[in-house]
This record gives structure tokens, C-alpha cells and sequence, in this order.
């Protein structure tokens, strides 16, 4: 199936990036890797004090990846334009807030919806209910740009946030069982713990997808006991879950297990937790970094501060953080 991407024409970049796959994939990482160092002064600041040659890139694990912090403290951006809507993501004590500038929300909306879909099917097909409380407390959340998204193409109305009452999206999840559309219960990862320990339900026969963390509303588990847990209460055979952040345009889904598999335009490679420019075999433990090709008017290389493996099938998990990092407010939990 064909994933299509962010047009780049505003900018002149001659590359298409409508046909992406195993075999073209590196071939386009370089070419926008060097369209990047040539166009964001900050990427191309940090490629220079780290002395990459950048003569020398001749694969993908040749690229540097930018550390994520940088997206709390500069403006990661090729070239000069107006945003069309800024990114932030959600802040906890003391912290700084990612700011991630996007030039045209459609193009975003769509690329996320084209991976939903690549995943799951069309987005027409579906009946969304959001508990996603601490994403609605605040503004900026691409997430909840994506959701709304989401139920806006869901033409019954059925679709919607329930924010903390539980009772009511039961309701909802009762009075649409019978209904043709699929139901997806999309929420982070406190609200669906509460939901799960409040009320005794059966969402048998829903898709669960939670997104991630506590929000530093409670205390974090490990994602499988995690699953587990709402996998008993809910009465639900897997839990699915959603991998992005405010840093990156692309998604990776979790059918179950844990295990996330990447979009046509993304790939994650693991490095060494004491050497950012060494990686690790697939199996073993390392620090995520990830190639977002659908970030072009940003970064498509980023380092992160997620601690994870990538498996003999590609897809990947992820652990936890590493130690002394911003815990931020996206979808991991610690191990």
C-alpha cells in the first residue's frame, strides 16, 4: 500500500516521496539528510561541532541524529517560513516544553490518517471515543489535532471526547454494539487505569489503544503488567498502542505485546546508551534514534531519549528513559 507523504514543493525539493519502501527508503534518508544540512542552520551548526564529514555519509547509520532536547531550545526549522500551528508538548514540573513547527496542518493530518489506515484500515470504518483528559487540559497537542481528526470523519457523530466520565463513554460503548463500524477506545494511559479500576466493563469487542504515560497523575507501570491489568478489567484479548511524539509527523502502532511496527516513512535504529555515534545489534538494549521522513521541514533524524530494542522482524519496543532526562509527556513507561 502506498503511504503518501508531505508534498515538498513549497520548497523546491525535487524528491518524491509518494513510493516509499525498503529498497528506496535509504536512498531517501541521504538525499534529505544533505537537503537538511544544507537548509536548517541549526542541524547544520551540529553536524559541524560533532566534525562529521559529511562526504563521508555514504548509509543511513552514517547520519547524525540530533539530540531531541534541541526541539526545547531552538527553533528546528529548514529555511524561513510562517508556521501554519506549533506543536508543544505537555510539561511537568520544572521542565521545558518541545516546540515542533509545522508549515501546513492538512498535509500533517493526512500523512497521520494515511498511517492510521496503512495499519487499521479506513478511518471511515470507525467509531472514536478519546479519553484523553490531560491532552484537552492544555493546547498545542498533535494528538488531539490528530483525534479530532479522526472524528471528524466518523459522519454518525458517535464519535467523541468523554474527558473523565467513565459512565458515559460506557454508555456510548453499550448503545454502538451492534453498530457496523468498529469502536476504538483511544486513551492515555491513567485514564484508561482508571476507567479499568472504577468500573467493571466489557470492551470485548473494541479496539483499546492507549497512548502512553501517567502524566504524572500516577505512578508509572511497566507496559506489559500495564496490559495485562486492562486486559483483565476491560475483558479485551490485547491492548494496542500508539508510538509518536511532538517531535516527529509519523506514527508507530502497537497491534499488541508491545511490539511497535513502523510506517513506509519511518525506520528506528538503536545506538549505544554511552556512545551516540556506535549502535547496538538487533536484540540488544540501546538508546531510539528514528528517521521520520515525513519531517522535512524540520529534522528527519532525531535522537531520543527513549531507551528500546529493535527486534529480528524490525518492529521494536521500548523500555523506558534513560536516567538524568526530562520525563517527557509521551508514550512510554518505565521498565
Amino acid at each position: 500500500m502506498k503511504l503518501y507523504l508531505i508534498s515538498l514543493e513549497s520548497l523546491n525539493f525535487n524528491l518524491s516521496l509518494n513510493d516509499i519502501n525498503e529498497n528506496n527508503f535509504e536512498d531517501i534518508a541521504l538525499t534529505l539528510f544533505h537537503y537538511q544540512y544544507k537548509n536548517n542552520q541549526l542541524y547544520h551548526t551540529y553536524v559541524n561541532q560533532i566534525g562529521k564529514d559529511t562526504h563521508s555519509i555514504n548509509n543511513i547509520y552514517d547520519i547524525p541524529f540530533l539530540p531531541i532536547r534541541f526541539f526545547k531550545t531552538h527553533s528546528v526549522v529548514c529555511g524561513q517560513w510562517k508556521p501554519e500551528v506549533v506543536f508543544t508538548s505537555s510539561a511537568t514540573t520544572g521542565s521545558m516544553v518541545s516546540s515542533h513547527a509545522v508549515p501546513n496542518l492538512s498535509a500533517y493530518l493526512n500523512h497521520t490518517s494515511q498511517i492510521f489506515e496503512f495499519f487499521y484500515g479506513d478511518l471511515t470504518g470507525y467509531h472514536f471515543l478519546a479519553l484523553l483528559p490531560s491532552y484537552l487540559e492544555r493546547t498545542g497537542s498533535s494528538l488531539i489535532a490528530m483525534i479530532n481528526y479522526f472524528i471528524s470523519k466518523d459522519s454518525s457523530g458517535h464519535s467523541g471526547y468523554y474527558l473523565t466520565d467513565y459512565e458515559a463513554l460506557l454508555t456510548k460503548v453499550k448503545q454502538l454494539k451492534n453498530s457496523k463500524k468498529k469502536i476504538v477506545v483511544w486513551g492515555v494511559s491513567f485514564a484508561l487505569l482508571d476507567l479499568a479500576e472504577k468500573l467493571e466493563t466489557d470492551l470485548s469487542h473494541c479496539l483499546v489503544m492507549e497512548t502512553g504515560g501517567m502524566k504524572g497523575r500516577r505512578k508509572e507501570w511497566v507496559r506489559n503488567e500495564l496490559h495485562e491489568f486492562l486486559c483483565t478489567r476491560l475483558n479485551t484479548s490485547q491492548i494496542h498502542s500508539e508510538y509518536g511524539m511532538t517531535e516527529l509527523m509519523s506514527q508507530a502502532y502497537s497491534i499488541g505485546g508491545g511490539y511497535f511496527t513502523c510506517p513506509p516513512s519511518m525506520k528506528v535504529l538503536v545506538r549505544d546508551i554511552n556512545d551516540p555515534f556506535s549502535w547496538v545489534k538487533q536484540g540488544q538494549t540501546g538508546v531510539i534514534n528514528i528517521i521520520d521522513l515525513a519531517n522535512v521541514h524540520s529534522c528527519a533524524f532525531t535522537e531520543t531519549e527513549d531507551l528500546g530494542k529493535v527486534n529480528q522482524d524490525f518492529s521494536f519496543e521500548v523500555l523506558g528513559r534513560l536516567d538524568n532526562t526530562d520525563v517527557r509527556g509521551c508514550n512510554l513507561l518505565l521498565g
